[in-house]
């Protein structure tokens, strides 16, 4: 049981008005596509969710496309594929960014279709395929017991185990292998070499690809322009520290120049990376601020300190990330010296400030 579609839990954190740019006042209706560059079109597909679409890209490749990141495995975004595939064939490779299912879950349907090959990280290949199975830690069981340790109530608990696998029924197949992409190569896409930039803390080893001569990253869901990246604690390493990984990843971005067209899978293009990077940044340091603050005087849960991180009522959904991204919070400050740890006798983690 992992994330049906793990961007982020909707939370709005822009800086400044003015601080970036966009130069596209509005996406593509579904099925169409709006030309970035000569080579370089911007596709959007629909998602079942409170964030309710996914970028997704074609990159001119000799006589096809190369696809970049798949979309939700849906009837919905089958035929906003064959409707792009009127004016955008053959498709010469698939590149997926990373395992969660709106950017995988038509990988299979989408290789077998054009006789291609998916390239992707080892980690994010892997991953999938061990979720798909609910296999190596990634059962839902696991994961309610985590979350239960960490103070979520029954009903919480009773919501979260009927989900099921829901990882399998938005990802309809997956490729049985594929072609392995890693920190720093370099990939020759039609006339152009796009380098891979890897970064942790939202997913294993999720792939940027940047392209100097365009001037332009396609980003994936590590930066994106109005909403924070999801950076959640799961089953498989209950003591990771996604926090710190997403944060040391992002800061790579402003070695980029800061006019580089930032190509996100969610919202606008926009340029500003300076900006949008030091805004997340500091979009986290004030939640482990108040989260600290949270912890003084009384010993206090993940699951309680959900009203400060998220200051709206959340659907079944959002609270699945929501925990996660607690309790990912609450290990950086742990990293940090900030707050100590202890369990029950009821098997319930509480966090002090320390």
């Amino acid at each position: 049981m992992t994330p049906a579609a793990a961007a982020a839990v909707p939370v709005a954190d822009s800086p400044a008005a003015g601080a970036l740019q966009f130069p596209f006042a509005a996406p593509p209706p579904s099925g169409t596509v709006t030309s970035i560059v000569e080579g370089l079109s911007w596709l959007r597909m629909p998602l079942p969710f409170a964030l309710d679409h996914i970028n997704l890209w074609l990159l001119r490749d000799g006589d096809g496309w190369a696809i970049v990141d798949c979309g939700f495995g849906s009837d919905p975004t089958r035929a906003a594929w064959d409707e792009i595939f009127r004016t955008h064939g053959p498709i010469t490779r698939v590149i997926a960014t990373h395992y969660h299912p709106d950017h995988v879950g038509l990988a299979g349907w989408l290789t077998r279709r054009w006789n291609v090959e998916l390239w992707m990280t080892e980690a994010e290949y892997l991953t999938a395929h061990a979720v798909w199975e609910g296999v190596a830690g990634y059962g839902g069981d696991a994961l309610v017991e985590l979350f239960r340790s960490h103070g979520l109530g029954a009903e919480g608990v009773a919501a979260i185990s009927g989900r099921g696998n829901a990882y399998r029924r938005s990802v309809t197949e997956l490729p049985t292998r594929f072609r392995r992409i890693t920190e720093g190569d370099r990939l020759t896409i039609g006339t152009h070499q796009w380098q891979i930039i890897i970064g942790h803390g939202h997913a294993p080893e999720h792939a940027s690809l940047y392209c100097a001569d365009l001037g332009i990253v396609i980003s994936g869901d590590m930066l994106l322009p109005k909403i924070s990246t999801n950076t959640s604690v799961w089953s498989t390493e209950p003591e990771g520290d996604p926090v710190g990984q997403f944060l040391r990843s992002i800061a790579r971005f402003t070695e980029l120049p800061d006019g580089t067209l930032v190509l996100p899978a969610h919202g606008l293009p926009f340029r500003g990376i300076a900006a949008r990077v030091a805004a997340l940044q500091q979009h986290h340091r004030d939640r482990l601020r108040e989260l600290r603050e949270a912890c003084t005087g009384t010993a206090i849960t993940a699951a309680e300190v959900l009203p400060v991180l998220f200051r709206r009522k959340l659907d079944n959904h959002q609270l699945y990330f929501a925990m996660g991204e607690a309790i990912a919070h609450l290990n950086r400050l742990i990293a940090e010296g900030a707050v100590t740890r202890t369990r029950d006798s009821d098997g319930i983690f509480r966090f002090a400030a320390a």
